[in-house]
């Protein structure tokens, strides 16, 4: 016989098509499949069965076996576990990677730019920026013939490769550099690119050092906040912040490693010109021009070679020129002015195979 199945667990029974008399209800309930499969016809009937001397309906033998559920039943489930790796294959690999993938730029995966340098519950800071960066920020003594100079420089590798400005090292006969922990190592020049202003030197037994995050200068824009961090007149450490003012501003620097060492040694900033101008000194014969960031961070001797930063804490800039008036004869010109130039962050990253293979200059 057939039966339906109620919510409440009872049975209700029906006439059965085969046999006019009235049948109890099954042992056990149907399977409430729906729709209901086609009822077979009997093959035979006997007593007992249901516990209550009933008769009970023997149907045919059992027909072969079902066909398998349909393959989009299990299919769901595995596309969607088959999903969940891939996702998380993009994840593990590499996030740049993935966004490369899913947008089809590859703008991202060119740059080692991050949003995680600094901790989510101080992005946006220059209190969150200094702290994740400053560690990476160090002073640089260079002593020469013709006396010392301080300038700053920024951690790449763990074991001591530190950018700066070729100007802060050209023609040092031994340099020193402080971490922000305090600690003194000596360093050497690895290469020189005076061309661009560039050095890379190289800490002696240093390990575990903490490194900068080289950004993608390519996408600052006027107004964007940044900050600079370096050693202005020795004071290591120093921050401050502002915007970037302009882009693409054709500096002309000297080449000259005796002019730069002397105008440090006076207390004026690198000898630079900008817009047919000179400033703080002047640039010699042997120059140089390039492309740079401006800025309003202020900016003073000593903040060479150190970093110009974005608000996520990624390095966009390597601060090279800088007007000073600290020889002026008037002390309410002093200081700062918000006239500031940094070397693109993409032009240094396209330079670090040439330093470290000894430099243009070699």
């Amino acid at each position: 016989m057939t039966e339906s199945f109620r919510r409440d667990g009872e049975y209700e029974q029906y006439e059965n098509p085969y046999q006019g008399a009235q049948q109890q209800h099954a042992s056990s309930p149907v399977n409430p499949e729906w729709p209901p499969p086609p009822a077979q016809p009997p093959a035979a009937f006997a007593t007992g069965g249901d516990g209550n001397g009933g008769t009970a309906l023997l149907t045919a033998p059992p027909a072969e076996p079902a066909a398998p559920a349909p393959k989009r039943r299990t299919r769901g489930p595995l596309a969607l576990l088959a999903a969940v790796a891939i996702v998380a294959a993009a994840i593990g690999g590499g996030t740049a990677y993935g966004i490369q993938e899913l947008t089809g730029n590859d703008t991202v995966a060119s740059s080692s730019t991050s949003t995680n340098v600094v901790p989510s519950s101080a992005k946006g800071t220059v209190s969150g920026v200094a702290a994740a960066v400053s560690p990476s920020i160090v002073e640089i003594n260079a002593s020469s013939n013709a006396g010392e100079s301080t300038g700053s420089g920024v951690i790449i590798t763990s074991d001591g490769e530190i950018i700066t400005n070729n100007h802060v090292i050209s023609g040092a006969s031994s340099i020193k550099v402080s971490t922000s922990d305090g600690k003194t190592y000596t360093a050497q020049v690895v290469g020189t690119d005076s061309k661009k202003d560039l050095a890379l030197i190289k800490l002696e037994n240093a390990s575990g050092l903490r490194t900068a995050t080289l950004g993608n200068s390519s996408g600052v824009q006027v107004g964007d906040q940044v900050v600079a961090i370096g050693s202005p007149e020795g004071l290591t450490g120093t921050v401050t912040s502002g915007i970037v003012s302009a882009l693409n501003r054709d500096v002309t620097v000297s080449t000259d490693e005796s002019q730069g060492q002397q105008q440090q040694q006076q207390g004026g900033g690198w000898p630079f010109e900008f817009g047919g101008q000179q400033f703080n000194g002047d640039t010699g014969s042997s120059t140089t021009t390039y492309k740079a960031l401006q800025t309003d961070a202020s900016l003073n001797p000593g903040n060479s070679g150190g970093a110009l930063i974005d608000m996520n804490g990624n390095i966009i800039g390597i601060n090279s020129a800088m007007y000073s008036a600290a020889d002026s004869s008037s002390s309410s010109s002093a200081g700062s002015v918000g006239l500031g130039f940094a070397i693109p962050i993409n032009t240094v990253k396209a330079d670090l195979a040439t330093l470290r293979a000894g430099g243009s200059d070699s």
